[in-house]
Formats: structure tokens, C-alpha cells, sequence
């Protein structure tokens, strides 16, 4: 099965698009599009034509290009049937455990609420790529506006048993400022160390941080490490329950 191409398209001041395309078929998904016109110039500059939008969660910076979108395309609305009236112009409900088939690129359908009560992520298997949305950020996580610490730790051990090389398309351009907070909690973790460097030079470059890969983030991301006993030292945890160690690096992330 051919992997799925994939672009990048930056909006705003650091929210990411995807347009992803299956090119046996020629189907392409953007995924949580904030704004319609971006998507719509670089689908007619690739000569792409667009059937899908697939949507993670209802935030307005995550749906607000798809009835124009869709209005332009025709193309089908995806989206969380746990939060089924918030997504605009949804057409297909999906939920935990079901399949959405990109013309004949297949995606697991995950809830991992926490950032919203709603949340999903899409999971390309055979592309090996991850769309979570505001779920995990390189070297972060979503805030929790609607979930608990726990359901949160919860979604996110689910996202870290995926495959390490799994390639992790996040919906933002956080990790500077999420390395900075890491460094103050995680200081003596050489992993984090590593990829503060490659952050750094990376974006020196005028290149993205994003996607950022599944066995990295397992290393270096602090949310991803909250039942690390030498990151529960760090914090003044040793010994507590790893979703009470991740409330309070969380906590710690609101106020930095």
C-alpha cells in the first residue's frame, strides 16, 4: 500500500493544516482546517482535489475553514461522534475503534479526550503518521479544558504505545516554548537535552519542529513520562500515582 503524501500548511500564528492524499486513488483529507482559504490555494497549486475533511475536536481554530470548504469542494465532513454537535457541516460520525478509509489508506479512529471531552486522533498505520490534534504536542500537551488530569494521562499512555517511528502531526508550532517549560522539570534528561538542540537548529534553519517522531517523544516529552520515577523525584512526587504526577507538571506547564 503507497503512503500517504502529505503537506504542511502553517496558519495563524502557529496552528499547522495537513492536506493528506492517497495517491493510488487520488483522495485527499485535510485535516482540521482553521482556515479555508490556505487549503483551498495549495490543493489547486498541487492539482489536488479535495474529498475529506477530517476533524479532531471542535475548536474554532480547528473548524473554522470547513463549511467554505466544503461549499468549495463538495468534500464529506468527518468528525467525533462523542462530541457530535459541535463540528460544522459533519457528515460522517466517528468513534472510538472505528475505521475511516481514505481511498484505501486506513485510519483507527482514537478518543483521547482530555483537551475537549470530544477529542479524536487519526492513525495511519501504513503511513505511520499520527493526527492528534491538541491531544500531544512535540515535547507538550493540549490544555485541559474540558477533561480530567486523569482521562488525559489516560489518552495519552494510548498515544504512546503506538509504534515509535510513528510521526506525530500535531496541530501546532509549540516546542520552543514547550522545551523551555521541560528543561525546568526534566533538567537531567539527556534525550531532552538532544532534542532542545535539534529544536534550536532547526528553526535557526526557518524549518518546522513538526512532525516530530513517537520514540522521541516517549524519551523527552515530560507529559509522556509522568510514571518516570526520576521525573516524579523532580517534581517532589516519588512514589505517587503517575496521573497525579501528570496534573502537576500540567499544573506547572498553566503557570510558567
Amino acid at each position: 500500500m503507497a503512503r500517504l503524501e502529505i503537506q504542511q500548511i502553517p496558519v495563524l500564528n502557529d496552528n499547522f493544516i495537513y492536506l493528506a492524499r492517497e495517491p493510488k486513488s487520488g483522495a485527499v483529507a485535510v485535516i482540521d482546517p482553521a482556515l479555508a482559504a490556505p487549503v483551498l490555494e495549495r490543493a489547486a497549486q498541487l492539482g489536488w482535489r479535495i474529498t475529506y475533511i477530517l476533524n479532531t475536536h471542535h475548536h474554532a481554530d480547528h473548524v473554522g475553514g470547513n463549511l467554505e470548504i466544503k461549499a468549495a469542494t463538495d468534500c464529506t465532513v468527518v468528525g467525533p461522534g462523542h462530541d457530535p454537535d459541535r463540528i460544522p457541516g459533519m457528515d460522517i460520525q466517528v468513534k472510538d475503534g472505528d475505521s475511516f478509509d481514505l481511498g484505501g489508506a486506513r485510519a483507527e479512529v482514537l478518543f483521547v479526550p482530555g483537551h475537549t471531552r470530544g477529542h479524536i486522533a487519526y492513525w495511519f498505520k501504513d503511513s505511520a503518521a499520527l493526527f492528534c490534534g491538541d491531544t500531544l504536542f512535540s515535547i507538550g500537551c493540549g490544555r485541559l479544558f474540558e477533561g480530567t488530569p486523569r482521562q488525559m494521562w489516560a489518552s495519552l499512555e494510548r498515544l504512546r504505545a503506538l509504534p515509535a517511528e510513528t510521526q506525530i502531526y500535531c496541530a501546532h508550532e509549540y516546542t520552543e516554548s514547550n522545551i523551555r517549560f521541560a528543561l525546568s522539570v526534566d533538567p537531567g534528561n539527556a534525550a531532552l537535552q538532544r532534542r532542545a538542540a535539534e529544536v534550536k537548529s532547526l528553526r535557526a534553519a526557518g524549518r518546522y519542529s513538526v512532525p516530530s517522531l513517537m520514540g522521541d517523544e516517549c524519551a523527552a516529552n515530560p507529559f509522556l513520562r509522568a510514571d518516570a520515577p526520576e521525573l516524579a523525584a523532580a517534581v517532589g512526587m516519588k512514589g505517587c500515582d503517575p496521573a497525579e504526577v501528570f496534573a502537576e507538571v500540567r499544573r506547572r506547564k498553566d503557570v510558567f
